[in-house]
């Protein structure tokens, strides 16, 4: 009864979020903020454990991946684009994932945080469901890494447009390559709002930079580390 609840009660605050978010967008309204608040609000007030909640909610959790072949629409509508600008992007969300990789272990060795901590945010850019798989391949904690990816999503989503109206970037291509790669998720949605074809160039560099990463991080990290 507590599984099914935890499982109504996340779709309901979600939606709800949303429903605020589309009436008022501003950033302290962000679902990705204000649903996860109220839940543990509502977790600590009730004294639910998180393991009873989690037992209806790892639905959700487990529907991410699938959900991300919804990408391919956008993908196979601009596949024109995409083919005409694929060397750039690939360049571009390469280096992007690299310098994602690299600045986390470094603030992470200057903030003196444990190793544990340090390979649970290295994936912290890259879109959840492999986040998560990058980090228990590399020995970090997936729950944590979760949260450092909805952080990353929230300040990309924010800072992102402020960087591109600050450097008048006005190229699709290079907005959404900038957000996809930045900011996974969050990003690719506020992506859209500025239009389809940067949308979709998002779509497109937020999965490559979870392949990328998932393939370059097992063994640059190691390497890095030893630097660091």
């Amino acid at each position: 009864m507590i599984a099914f609840l935890s499982l109504i009660l996340t779709i309901v605050l979600y939606w709800g979020a949303k429903r605020c978010y589309r009436l008022k967008p501003k950033v302290y309204l962000s679902p990705l903020l204000t649903a996860p608040l109220l839940i543990v609000a509502l977790l600590v007030w009730t004294d639910t454990p998180y393991d009873s909640y989690q037992a209806g909610a790892k639905w959700l959790s487990d529907m991410l991946e699938p959900a991300t072949i919804a990408f391919a629409v956008p993908l196979y509508k601009y596949f024109h684009i995409l083919k005409k600008h694929a060397a750039e992007i690939i360049v571009s969300v390469l280096s992007g994932s690299v310098a994602a990789i690299v600045s986390s272990l470094f603030i992470a060795r200057l903030l003196h945080l444990n190793m544990q901590i340090v390979d649970s945010l290295i994936p912290r850019s890259v879109t959840t469901p492999i986040a998560m798989g990058v980090s228990a391949s590399i020995g970090g904690v997936p729950a944590i890494t979760a949260v450092f990816v909805i952080m990353t999503g929230l300040l990309g989503s924010v800072i992102g447009p402020m960087v591109i109206r600050w450097l008048r970037i006005e190229n699709d291509i290079a907005r959404g390559v900038l957000l996809g790669t930045a900011a996974h998720g969050a990003g690719t949605s506020k992506a859209f709002e500025f239009s389809p074809i940067t949308g979709t160039i998002s779509s497109l560099s937020m999965i490559l930079a979870a392949l990328m990463t998932l393939g370059v991080a097992p063994w640059l990290v190691p390497v890095l580390a030893g630097v660091f």
